[in-house]
């Protein structure tokens, strides 16, 4: 009796689990994703726009247009992805598309993170080393770093168009875990946690905590400039705030997501903890760029007084 208890028991609450990430996922996901599409969609739009029609071409330029790249298309990928949890779980573009769609969201992803790792250290020298400033905002040297993130990346993510990984061989599913590539994911990931997420996310709190130790040290903020000094570090800390939320859960979750997948038996994995995260992840990706827009990176205005 104890036995027949403890199986009733599971599977109820194996079923009131799905049932509410289920209904987590089709109500929640659909309205956060459009949320984030058509302000991202336009912002980074308007940006495109505004860093090709400059006249003066700096590396600046250069790598904030491809982040604005990078950015618009993770959110195109934003409305196919929300119409799919709309649905029910069910996807009705195909199977070309699904797995076209889950190698865009993530190949931009880490693009996005890596030209973020780049600006942060241009920002890190502009303040900390700013006579040394030329040696990494030159405009050939900015091309060729962008080029070699996009392909680099490009390569490295090529694994998500296999069948198996994007998506369910049933033609109705896509963008959920296929029971049996589990521990190539788990493989997957452990290759860019290191790679996508650890080297570029230590480069930028390495940059940032060293740039705002510049700033504060800076004699610069008892001059006319203090204005200026105290907009940038804000600018900074917002950024590395955002950064240490989003970026750090994000990747923690999602590796205990994959390791404990049979999460529904052992009921000790937090989906709708982990679903927000993706959420706040995806938020992340644009409003940090508007950030960087909103104050430019860099300007003789950083370099401290002697």
């Amino acid at each position: 009796f104890d036995q027949t208890f403890k199986i009733a028991y599971g599977s109820f609450i194996n079923s009131s689990s799905n049932c509410t990430t289920d209904s987590f996922k089709q109500v929640i996901y659909p309205v956060t994703y459009l949320f984030i599409f058509f302000p991202g969609a336009v912002g980074n739009s308007l940006s495109i726009y505004v860093f090709s029609q400059t006249s003066q071409r700096s590396s600046i330029n250069i790598y904030m247009q491809n982040l604005a790249v990078s950015d618009l298309m993770f959110v195109s990928t934003l409305p196919f992805r929300a119409s799919y949890y709309l649905l029910g779980s069910h996807w009705m573009f195909g199977d070309i598309l699904c797995r076209i769609m889950t190698y865009t969201l993530y190949m931009n992803m880490y693009c996005s993170i890596y030209f973020l790792a780049v600006l942060s250290v241009v920002r890190f020298v502009a303040i900390a080393h700013p006579f040394k400033l030329g040696q990494v905002t030159n405009t050939k040297y900015a091309r060729i770093t962008c080029v070699a993130i996009w392909i680099f990346v490009l390569a490295a993510s090529s694994p998500l168009l296999n069948k198996e990984i994007a998506g369910y061989s049933n033609p109705v599913k896509c963008l959920d875990l296929h029971p049996s590539s589990t521990h190539r994911l788990l493989m997957m990931n452990s290759f860019v946690l290191v790679v996508g997420f650890i080297l570029p996310f230590c480069t930028i709190v390495f940059c940032y905590v060293f740039a705002i130790r510049a700033l504060i040290k800076s004699r610069a903020t008892r001059s006319g400039r203090a204005i200026c000094h105290r907009k940038a570090l804000l600018t900074i800390v917002i950024t590395l705030v955002l950064s240490l939320i989003c970026f750090l859960p994000y990747h923690i979750l999602r590796t205990v997501h994959l390791m404990y997948s049979s999460c529904s038996q052992a009921n000790i994995c937090p989906k709708p903890f982990y679903h927000s995260m993706i959420l706040l992840f995806y938020f992340n990706q644009c409003i940090i760029p508007l950030i960087f827009t909103i104050h430019p990176l860099p300007s003789s205005t950083y370099i401290p007084s002697p």
